[in-house]
């Protein structure tokens, strides 16, 4: 009978171990780029995935199918980011400058639309970047990683009606700093 569980055990782990590799090979990049919008720390970032990844594993068996994986994994390191930035070592350091994303480079297009594309993705990205919080995740969650309002508010712990108000909030912000900074370098 313990020989029985041993092998059991064997065989489950290859498929677990497997199922993490598509996790991290479907969500590792997006994640992390979710970990850097809040943390502003690429290498803290990359530790928060890992950590993502840790949990997920570890946590699997508990999972109850109620969201989709991906709404889970996005759950899991939304909240190991704000565990991070509650904690007292960021509230004793204080962080100066952040690289910002990179962006993905183009696949047509000559090198001068490249160029304009690239510096028109940094300067939305920057902007994004610049919102309050809890703007920023509605942005980043709804448009770069295409959540739905009810996966919103599941990932957030919130109503729909809190994340369309914030969404909506959030779009009139970044277009009033768009403007603002368009404007004033047209000066």
């Amino acid at each position: 009978m313990i020989h029985k569980k041993r092998s059991q055990s064997y065989t489950c782990e290859p498929k677990m171990d497997d199922m993490v590799e598509e996790w991290i090979s479907n969500y590792g990049h997006d994640l992390k780029w979710l970990a850097y919008s809040y943390v502003k720390d690429h290498s803290i970032a990359e530790d928060i995935t890992q950590e993502t990844f840790i949990k997920a594993y570890q946590k699997y068996p508990t999972f109850r199918d109620q969201s989709s994986i991906k709404t889970w994994l996005y759950k899991i390191n939304v909240n190991l980011c704000k565990d991070h930035l509650k904690s007292s070592y960021i509230r004793r350091v204080v962080k100066k400058g952040a690289d910002l994303f990179r962006s993905i480079p183009a696949k047509d297009g000559t090198p001068e639309e490249r160029l304009i594309i690239k510096s028109n993705d940094e300067e939305l990205v920057d902007q994004v970047l610049k919102l309050e919080k809890k703007y920023r995740e509605i942005i980043i969650l709804y448009y770069f990683e295409e959540f739905e309002i009810k996966e919103l508010a599941e990932v957030l712990k919130t109503s729909p009606n809190t994340v369309k108000t914030r969404l909506r909030r959030a779009r009139q912000l970044l277009q009033d700093q768009l403007t603002t900074e368009g404007s004033s370098e047209n000066e």
